[in-house]
């Protein structure tokens, strides 16, 4: 017998490569050692300044340079915090 499970619609996290994910949080774990926790919360004019270290690290990328070379880690998981970050603020703004 097989058992019920109730999870149409929900959702599916299973679906999220946790390879990437975890280059995201190394990031992140570089810049809170370097700064703060949390500090990217406190910067002003988010929406614009990630934006552009996000271009600046798909540009780096693009032209061949792989991993950041001050915390060795990739510029597309750089971007890819960034991204996160400017979604965070933009999630933010619509509900207030």
């Amino acid at each position: 017998m097989k058992g019920i499970k109730y999870d149409n619609g929900k959702p599916r996290w299973s679906l999220l490569p946790l390879e990437p994910v975890r280059n995201i949080v190394m990031v992140l774990t570089f810049g809170a050692n370097k700064y703060d926790d949390h500090n990217w919360q406190k910067v002003e004019q988010p929406k614009d300044r990630y934006y552009s270290a996000m271009m600046r690290h798909i540009d780096a990328h693009v032209c061949g340079e792989w991993l950041d070379p001050e915390s060795r880690l990739p510029h597309l998981a750089h971007a890819g915090c960034c991204l996160l970050f400017w979604l965070w603020f933009e999630l933010k703004d619509t509900e207030a």
